[in-house]
């Protein structure tokens, strides 16, 4: 595995993969060289601090790392802990005003070190009022529709509270729940299914380091995904990108309406409009195991180090709870693409 020093070091993604290797009851000895390797980006990740005050890839992503190490029975540093406790004592886990999910992987991962008995008492009884900090605080963050944070951060805190027990205590509970049963839809790639099931069977990911693997039968049969309906027709979306100060002394630098099939997706409306009208709309977007993400719009790159990104929003100002790939807006429907500081 060769990493390069132009790019940021895999960490979610690579914490994601143990997660789930994990999950299929793997042979003992195969996957120790990609805990190494977890533990290495978690250093080079770190070293991001020193200069953006921050890891180079996220708080999230970091958490990750540090749950998966613990899932699999690993010892993390105290250094390393200790430096999800400040940022959190300090409030730096949040971006763009919505904190829950990383919130929620840091608690998981406070959690799942202090019942593995990964760290001493006086840590673990620090990471557990940590954890019960963190658990009313994204209590508090639940909207009067159940969800916490967004329909994606929603799963998360319900593990967290699982993983606690405090399901049972919590009234934010139920209400998430049923907000997750009402969005299910919502949940149409391998990585926010892998999400949502374990709290739909009313378990979390620290479950998996307890599982007992030799008990699993081989029930597992590939799953015919049948296509999405074809809607007759077409449809009218206004497309709007905005640029606001510092980026851009002009707001709006695009509003176009876009002819585009009745059944068509955002990602769809962009390449028609791209289509259209080659030199006044292009954009770019990235491979992410949460489908595809915009990068670059009109030429305006949004990047980690920049701490911007392309906000999604239906008029006025609602966000998109779906990625580019999965919101199919309604016919007549304000799209805006608005570059942002999280």
């Amino acid at each position: 595995m060769y990493v390069s020093v132009a790019e940021p070091p895999h960490t979610g993604r690579l914490a994601l993969y143990l997660l789930g290797l994990r999950a299929t009851c793997p042979p003992p000895h195969p996957h120790r060289s990609l805990v190494t390797w977890l533990k290495y980006y978690l250093e080079e990740d770190w070293t991001g601090s020193r200069r953006h005050g921050h890891p180079l890839t996220s708080y999230y992503q970091y958490g990750l790392g540090v749950l998966a190490l613990c899932v699999h029975h690993k010892r993390v540093r105290e250094e390393v802990i200790r430096r999800l406790l400040t940022a959190q004592h300090h409030g730096k886990l949040g971006h763009g005003g919505n904190a829950v999910d990383t919130e929620a992987v840091v608690a998981l991962a406070f959690t799942c070190l202090e019942q593995r008995k990964l760290v001493g008492t006086e840590l673990a009884a620090e990471l557990q009022a940590a954890t019960h900090r963190a658990s009313r605080s994204m209590a508090e963050a639940q909207g009067p529709d159940g969800v916490i944070g967004n329909i994606y951060s929603t799963p998360w805190v319900l593990q967290v509270f699982l993983a606690t027990g405090t399901c049972q205590t919590e009234p934010e509970f139920s209400q998430a729940m049923a907000a997750l049963l009402e969005n299910l839809e919502a949940f149409g790639t391998a990585a926010t299914m892998a999400q949502v099931l374990p709290v739909l069977h009313g378990h979390s990911y620290l479950d998996i380091a307890s599982m007992h693997c030799q008990e699993e039968p081989d029930t597992l049969t590939p799953l015919d995904m049948e296509p999405l309906p074809e809607v007759p027709g077409n449809k009218t979306v206004q497309l709007v990108v905005e640029c606001p100060l510092p980026w851009c002394y002009e707001l709006r630098l695009y509003d176009r309406p876009v002819l585009v099939p009745a059944s068509a997706s955002l990602l769809d409306v962009l390449q028609a409009a791209a289509a259209l009208e080659p030199h006044d709309f292009k954009f770019h977007t990235q491979d992410t195991p949460q489908g595809p993400f915009l990068t670059q719009v009109l030429g305006l790159e949004a990047r980690q180090e920049k701490r911007n990104y392309w906000q999604l929003l239906t008029a006025p100002d609602t966000p998109l709870q779906m990625g580019i790939a999965d919101y199919r807006p309604q016919d007549g429907e304000t799209l805006i693409l608005r570059l942002s500081e999280w």
